[in-house]
Formats: structure tokens, sequence, C-alpha cells
């Protein structure tokens, strides 16, 4: 019976990358800490509306956001996220199944700052979880999205993800209203083609 697939405490204690983006700017790039729950409830309360309006909790409840930082199951969780002068600027999450016909399956998650948006940050922070992925034998990613996300789904779509599913009105966004959901794929093997065009094809200059 094949072993079920859990977060190795080593790689996350790793994730730890600096770079310079496109405008010159410095970020880093980590895993998520304890102490990360003031500047991540900043970060999403920051957001546009319409942007909080479709992720899967209220993240202007702050006992949401420390629940979702103190709480991961690391077994099964990884969190990441991009900091600039102590300030977050984007977050990702990868999800592994870890059982069962999902074994090999994993569930990616990740929203950019507005005024970080296209600067390639979004690249970097997929390359990242993507790395985790691979490190745990993942071979299909997948990512779950409502219609109205048009900015999520056209990152995903160029980052290799094709569309597999449309299940309409099935969920609800923070709003209460039904919304189509999306369901996106992709190998991860070709998931590395295009992010390695996107990065050699950007102005992202990583540090050692």
């Amino acid at each position: 019976m094949k072993a079920e697939t859990a977060v190795d405490e080593t790689i996350l204690r790793d994730i730890r990358k600096k770079g310079t983006l496109r405008d010159g700017r410095t970020i880093t790039v980590r895993r998520m800490q304890p102490d990360d729950v003031q500047r991540s409830y900043e970060f999403f309360c920051a957001l546009p509306a319409d942007d909080r309006k479709y992720l899967r909790v209220d993240v202007t409840r702050r006992d949401l956001v420390e629940r979702r930082t103190l709480e991961t199951d690391e077994r099964r969780t990884v969190r990441a996220v991009a900091e600039h002068d102590g300030e977050i600027v984007a977050d990702g999450t990868l999800e592994l199944e870890g059982h069962g016909w999902g074994n090999n399956v994993a569930e990616v998650r990740l929203i950019v700052a507005s005024s970080w948006q296209r600067l390639g940050l979004g690249t970097v922070m997929a390359r990242e979880l993507f790395n985790l992925a691979s490190q745990h034998r993942v071979d299909r990613i997948v990512a779950r999205l409502m219609r109205p996300q048009a900015g999520a789904h056209r990152i995903f779509k160029r980052l290799g993800f094709h569309e597999e599913f449309l299940i309409p009105e099935h969920v609800r966004d923070q709003s209460g209203a039904w919304q189509d959901l999306i369901i996106m794929r992709c190998p991860l093997e070709d998931l590395w083609q295009d992010l390695e065009f996107e990065l050699a094809n950007g102005d992202f200059q990583r540090h050692r």
C-alpha cells in the first residue's frame, strides 16, 4: 500500500528565497509563521472588495484569519507568503490530498496584492509551491475558482492550466450569491516548462 503523502517539516523550514522583481523591489518568499496573524489580516483587508468577495472565507474577520494561520494541518497544507519590508504582499497555499485516488493530486491557491501584480510575483510564488509539490510526488495540480475571478483565471491559464469542468451555481460568494465553479488542471511536468519560460522571459532575479 502506498504511504500517505505528508509535508516534510525540514522542507517547510527551507522555504526562504529572496529575489528582485521587474520594478526593482525585493521580496522574500517564505513559509507562513504563527506570528504572521496581524500581517496576514492586514494583507487580506487591503485587498479590493471584489477580490475578497470570492475568497473561501470572510477574511475581514480576524478570528478566521487567525485560525487559518495557526491551525493549519502541516501534514497536508503548505502556506507561503511573499514579504517586502515586513509587509505581506502575496499569499499562496498548496493542499495535498494525500490519500486514496487523490494521492498524487494537490490544489493550489494564490493571491497577490493589487500593487504587486504584473511584476512576476505570482509566477515566483507558484514556482516555490510547485517545487514543494514535486518533492511530494504530485503529478497533477488543480485550481478551483469562481467564474467572476477573471484575473486568477488569466494567471492560471498563463501558467499552463486548462479548464476541465464548469459546475453552474455550485458555490456561494461572500455576499451569499451563487456562482459557477471552474476547476482547472495541469500536469506538474507541463507547469515546470511554462514556469521556466515565464521566468526566463521576465526580469526576476533570484538571490541565493
